[in-house]
């Protein structure tokens, strides 16, 4: 259920109207997602052109996690961290594109803010939609005022706001502050995000499931089981599932948003760990489906609820509707119980 907008409301009033629900609001918080909306439009733009403008392909190096990064990627970075550096209230920035964090101008600033400047850049050069993601955090109280990367350590829970921008059929903004989840559209002809839902909320239980099955012999028999029985037929629980998987976690996500279902990207014995990354990838977007309604967890536990150990980690993901989360979560407890007994 989402409640449609009765009127149309861009993004930047939108922030101010609930901005004013707050008495003593700095509007600190306001600005920065300001910044991240204006940065989006210009990436949004270049994406658009990007055929034209010999922005596509690799930039020859690799980033962090020794993937191939895109001329696009290094552009998104760059407008994303300029944009947060321009309004001075933001110290930190941790991005997927950096091995360690980026200190701005302004050590001063409350706001740490992890960013996945581009989501999905294997699929550039093929036209697949892709995304920016981001996830905001207070910067900790110290006595001494230094700032320290492990001031960015900080659980899912303790995010102020997060949120993606999907480079699609249209370019789209979801966001939450913590109350709910509000979805706006990009209109190029005033270049102005719009309003489009309010208090998303995903269904309960979806009959789509996301997952790379080009990797399952690599899965655990508990997940392996789950597969199996999102394909057999069952006309109670809306069996057989349908299986839709784009290779861009931000467009997988919001289409679960959107239609329900689940998403996954499990440990496996080529990654033990995972692979997607907890801060700016897992933690907002698990943010933004449980204040949908939905349910993240990493196969045992809640994904907003992990102690990060470092800034770059990885971790399993199971992420949607919360029947289908709670589902595969029995086959993997009961898959667990075995192999111990």
């Amino acid at each position: 259920m989402t409640k449609q907008p009765g009127k149309l409301r861009t993004l930047e009033e939108y922030i101010i109207q609930t901005q004013n629900r707050f008495p003593g609001a700095t509007g600190d918080l306001s600005q920065l997602l300001r910044d991240i909306g204006l940065a989006s439009k210009i990436i949004s733009r270049e994406v658009r052109k990007a055929g034209i403008t010999n922005i596509l392909g690799a930039d020859g190096s690799t980033n962090i996690h020794g993937e191939s990064v895109k001329k696009l990627d290094i552009f998104a970075d760059q407008q994303l961290i300029s944009a947060l550096d321009r309004s001075l209230i933001t110290c930190m920035v941790i991005s997927e594109e950096n091995d360690g964090v980026v200190r701005l101008h302004h050590e001063g600033g409350k706001y740490i803010v992890f960013l996945d400047p581009l989501d999905g850049s294997s699929n550039i050069d093929v036209n697949v939609s892709i995304g920016s993601i981001f996830s905001i955090y207070m910067r900790p109280a110290r006595h001494d005022g230094k700032l320290l990367e492990i001031d960015a350590l900080q659980q899912g829970l303790r995010q102020v706001a997060a949120g993606y921008v999907l480079y699609g059929s249209s370019t789209m903004m979801a966001y939450t502050t913590g109350m709910g989840v509000s979805l706006f559209t990009l209109d190029p002809s005033i270049g102005e995000f719009i309003l489009a839902m309010d208090d998303v909320m995903l269904p309960d239980h979806g009959n789509i499931y996301s997952i790379n099955e080009g990797s399952y012999n690599s899965w655990s028999p508990g997940l392996k089981k789950y597969i199996k029985y999102c394909q057999v037929e069952d006309p109670e629980t809306s069996r057989p599932y349908k299986a839709r998987y784009i290779g861009s976690m931000v467009a997988d996500i919001h289409r679960t948003l959107i239609k329900g279902g689940i998403f996954i990207y499990p440990e496996s014995s080529r990654y033990p760990n995972g692979k997607l990354r907890l801060m700016y990838e897992c933690n907002p977007l698990s943010f933004i489906i449980e204040q949908a309604g939905g349910l993240a967890i990493d196969g045992r536990n809640s994904i907003l609820e992990l102690q990060p150990e470092f800034i770059h980690q990885n971790t399993p993901i199971y992420i949607g509707s919360k029947q289908n989360v709670l589902k595969v979560q029995e086959f993997l407890k009961a898959e667990a119980v075995i192999e111990r007994a």
